[in-house]
């Protein structure tokens, strides 16, 4: 990332920025290739071979490879495009979130349906500092 924001502050969120955006692009673009059936018959073939067409960074191929969805986000994915691996190993965009937060998917649909996560304590980390 290029210079800190006052939302680089937000626990567990990566804001999908300008910055991010040219970070992840390659990420990206492997991700929603694979909205279509011969590039997810390529990669289901050879995935390292698959990986090889996409110029993205060792760091962005290990999350890839390790489907270490909350690190792919860090690293410039759009959760938008990155569910299009989750979808590939046959993962819901709500089961997909229950993972990134760490909860079981039961666990997370009914804090959803009950209003989310409580404000207080997950603004900002700096806040934790003054507990």
């Amino acid at each position: 990332m290029t210079q800190e924001k006052a939302y680089d502050d937000i626990p567990g969120t990566f804001v999908f920025d300008a910055d991010r955006s040219r970070q992840g692009y390659h990420l990206n673009m492997f991700c929603i290739s694979l909205r279509r059936a011969p590039a997810r018959d390529a990669f289901r073939a050879d995935p390292e071979a698959y990986l090889d067409k996409f110029p993205m960074s060792a760091e962005q191929r290990d999350a890839v490879r390790k489907r270490d969805w909350n690190r792919m986000l860090e690293l410039g994915g759009n959760i938008y495009y990155t569910s299009k691996l989750a979808a590939f190993d046959g993962i819901t965009f709500q089961a997909l979130a229950a993972l990134m937060t760490g909860m079981s998917e039961q666990a997370y649909r009914k804090m959803m349906v009950e209003g989310g996560r409580p404000i207080e304590g997950n603004r900002y980390t700096s806040e934790w500092e003054s507990k």
